[in-house]
């Protein structure tokens, strides 16, 4: 069964930074998608970063592109998200998600990361808040 389990959230002040963790288990961690969405109030969900762990090849929204980072550490089959220079517009319910990334019909090929809607597995959110 594949489990996700987000935390590190927190409230921190404009220009501040924070670290989330997702640590997972129940599936081959190399062969996986991993990323972060967020959901504000009255907002609809939005990815945010994701890595391919088989070549940790990256993507970032245009949102949070140059403020925060993805990484994943495949010893401990955690992903993290290293978030800087933090907005009032980042507040939000954070969640980790993935899907399996090796195209089906050829092994040697994988889905880019940031194909949104693969993404079938889903850990429960860790909240965001950006204040002063």
């Amino acid at each position: 069964e594949v489990q996700l389990q987000a935390s590190g959230g927190g409230l921190v002040q404009p220009g501040g930074s924070l670290s989330l963790s997702c640590a997972t288990s129940g599936f081959t961690f190399d062969d996986y998608a991993i990323a972060w969405f967020r959901q504000a109030p009255g907002k609809e969900r939005e990815g945010v970063s994701c890595i391919s762990i088989y070549d940790e090849s990256t993507f970032n929204a245009d949102s949070v592109k140059g403020r925060f980072t993805i990484s994943s550490d495949n010893a401990k089959n955690t992903v993290y998200l290293r978030m800087n220079s933090l907005k009032p517009e980042d507040t939000a319910l954070y969640y980790c998600a993935a899907f399996p990334a090796r195209v089906p019909t050829d092994y040697s090929r994988y889905y880019y990361c940031n194909a949104w809607s693969r993404y079938g597995s889903w850990g429960q959110g860790t909240q965001v808040t950006v204040s002063s």
